[in-house]
């Protein structure tokens, strides 16, 4: 008789626990658009792959289709949200592991987008402007991806440092978890910032200044580091290696199932991702 009544109280504390996050946060489970982005891209994936060939075109450039018309279109439509959690209801809801879940939740699915794309553009009736368009639509999935890494480069823990890197494989743009964190933020708005533009500079000359700047700045935030440790550059511990292997496996493991085919779909993806969260 008292199994049930236990279920019964676990059950309804899991609830209650729903209602009171439904009741501090009403986006809450709008936040599920979130991981809900990759598998919108694998629905493009599969409209491009199993779809009519008068569509295909379509499909193929879903992702900026997405991106730039149909949710700044939604965006317009719903208009300004004035519900915005105070101090004390910011802490209940960083405590609640729903939204942690979220955050993670975006990783695998991210994955799953990307290998599912590297089957659609190795097939043999995939042309080379397919391959590329398809580049772009992953791209702008990998370059939102940078959001989910951007959030758990900020944590204090380890493992969450390596779930960051592993969203920022596909774009091989592992020096944002050390760069980002400890030097963007330490000299946002200043000179010495490759993260942030300055007056007047048009997009085409900051692209190269932030990207080349970045990882300039992350190799010597890493090398002070390690050297305060009493640490080479070139050590086991070296956060950057780390990530950069993850990103080399990555890429390697898909160079290998789906072969050299891929090679323009994959530079592709990488440039559009890395451009698109650059110019935010």
């Amino acid at each position: 008789m008292n199994a049930p009544a236990q279920i019964s109280k676990a059950q309804f504390t899991q609830d209650a626990s729903a209602l009171k996050g439904v009741q501090l946060d009403k986006k809450r489970f709008g936040w599920l658009l979130s991981p809900g982005l990759p598998v919108i891209g694998m629905g493009i994936l599969a409209g491009y792959h199993f779809g009519p060939k008068a569509t295909k075109k379509v499909f193929a450039m879903g992702g900026p289709l997405l991106l730039h018309v149909i949710i700044p279109t939604l965006d317009a439509l719903i208009g300004d949200d004035a519900n915005n959690p105070n101090d004390e209801q910011i802490q209940a809801l960083v405590k609640d592991p729903y939204y942690d879940r979220i955050v993670k939740m975006f990783i695998p699915l991210q994955m799953a987008a990307n290998a599912f794309a590297g089957y659609v553009v190795s097939r043999p009736n995939v042309s080379l402007v397919d391959q590329v368009l398809l580049g772009v639509s992953m791209g702008a999935i990998n370059g939102i991806g940078v959001n989910t890494a951007h959030e758990l480069s900020h944590r204090s823990q380890k493992k969450d440092h390596y779930w960051s890197h592993a969203s920022l494989m596909p774009l091989a743009y592992n020096h944002f978890r050390i760069e980002h964190p400890y030097g963007h933020h330490k000299r946002v708005a200043t000179p010495e910032d490759p993260a942030s533009s300055k007056m007047g500079e048009s997009f085409y000359r900051f692209w190269p200044r932030t990207v080349l700047g970045g990882l300039k700045s992350a190799i010597q935030i890493e090398k002070r580091r390690l050297e305060r440790k009493g640490l080479k550059f070139f050590s086991l511990e070296n956060e950057l290696f780390h990530g950069w292997a993850m990103s080399a496996g990555y890429h390697a493991l898909m160079l290998k199932t789906y072969g050299k085919k891929i090679i323009p779909y994959t530079l592709t993806q990488a440039f559009y991702g890395i451009s698109l969260f650059e110019i935010v």
